[in-house]
């Protein structure tokens, strides 16, 4: 597996991340207190947004309005338009730090982390503060919204990971027969008493503060890192939560971590200026990718498509971890090529693919150990394929005559 690196920017440090679900921009919160808007595939700035006093912490693309919203040093929550270039309106209730902010996929809502102690989740089409969720004692350094169930997930330097049951907010605020239907909660003692969000967990495991916990978009699975320099992996269902492995291997405090969306895989910075990769079924790290002199804080997910991003003190990169097109080679009208075990060929008159040798030795899934590429020699009908195997190999095949001629296919 290697770090293939897509896109860099050279900027003041990069606290926040979020990238656009369809289009290829990436907004980054910096501690300058500038929002930076970046097409990462033209490499360009499109946009930068400067109304914050302080560091920008938290940032979030909205999933379909050209929204998005940022939390600051300033104890402001401010909800953007970019087709409109401007902040809409500011959120105003936290008593310290900002964070974290995130959109919820569904409901008008937003949920914020705060120095305060204290989560606050918003409806954004009222431009109300919904509910507080109090308990954690120390500051809190994330907070996140799962992106299927009634869950909010939070980090805090109390030493814990707490899991809220929001299920309660949800029948209060969103009225049925139709998501538009909003009222309005009576902003009363039963906010900040009531059972509209309640702790579901305590996750206690860590021995220093935690910076990070996010839910597994799929599985219920929680990932957390601490400034105890540990990566834990933790376990829940309707009853309880626990805690079932720990990876070690960072060696300053780990500022982020999360699950990969579409493989077995863990991905967490830190900083000791590193970024690692770790095997979630074998809980092993795979992949360390260092720098020389910047300290890592946020990591990104595309919501679309394989594509990272990551924040250090020097700006930010937008990565894949492995490439997905495969090794290939064309020879007049053939394109030899290896997908799942099998060397296949091509043939753009006739369009058939068809399957010539299986290969022996593939390359496990995940781990990019496949094949790097690959060469045709037409004159012995061989093929040479080169793997990062075992420090780096390489295997010859004989084409079958008959298929490479086309004549007959298995």
């Amino acid at each position: 597996m290697s770090l293939l690196l897509k896109f860099e920017t050279k900027s003041n440090r990069v606290k926040g991340l979020s990238f656009h679900p369809k289009r290829p921009w990436i907004l980054a919160s910096l501690h300058s207190g500038v929002l930076q808007l970046w097409d990462y595939r033209m490499g360009t700035l499109i946009d930068r947004f400067d109304e914050h006093d302080g560091p920008v912490r938290g940032v979030n693309f909205h999933r379909s309005q050209p929204l998005f919203v940022s939390g600051g040093d300033d104890y402001k929550i401010k909800v953007w338009n970019y087709k409109l270039r401007r902040c809409l309106f500011t959120l105003l209730g936290h008593l310290d730090y900002i964070r974290t902010v995130q959109f919820h996929n569904e409901y008008p809502w937003i949920v914020s982390a705060s120095d305060d102690q204290t989560i606050r989740i918003w409806n954004w089409q009222s431009r109300t503060c919904i509910s507080v969720l109090t308990g954690h004692n120390h500051y809190v350094m994330c907070a996140s919204f799962h992106s299927k169930e009634d869950l909010v997930v939070s980090a805090s330097l109390d030493q814990t990971v707490r899991v809220w049951d929001i299920g309660g907010l949800r029948k209060k605020t969103v009225a049925p027969g139709g998501d538009d239907m909003l009222r309005l909660p009576q902003m009363n003692a039963d906010l900040f008493g009531g059972g509209d969000a309640v702790v579901k967990y305590v996750l206690e495991g860590h021995d220093r503060g935690v910076n990070w916990a996010a839910f597994h978009p799929s599985l219920p699975l929680i990932v957390s890192g601490a400034d105890d320099r540990q990566v834990k992996l933790w376990r829940y269902n309707e009853s309880k939560a626990w805690e079932v492995d720990t990876l070690r291997g960072h060696t300053n405090n780990v500022s982020c971590i999360m699950f990969h969306a579409r493989q077995d895989l863990i991905i967490s910075n830190s900083e000791d200026k590193s970024i690692r990769v770790w095997d979630m079924s074998k809980r092993t790290g795979v992949q360390t990718f260092r720098r020389e002199l910047d300290r890592f804080w946020i990591l990104a997910a595309h919501p679309e498509i394989n594509l990272l991003a990551a924040g250090h003190d020097g700006g930010m990169i937008v990565f894949k971890l492995e490439r997905e097109r495969p090794a290939y080679s064309t020879h007049q009208n053939s394109l030899y090529y290896v997908k799942d075990r099998y060397l296949r060929v091509y043939d753009f008159q006739t369009q058939r693919d068809t399957p010539l040798i299986s290969i022996r030795r593939p390359g496990s899934a995940g781990t990019n150990t496949g094949p790097k590429s690959l060469a045709y020699n037409p004159a012995e009908n061989a093929l040479l394929i080169t793997s990062d195997l075992d420090g780096g190999s390489f295997e010859l095949y004989i084409v079958p005559k008959e298929t490479a001629r086309g004549d007959s296919a298995p």
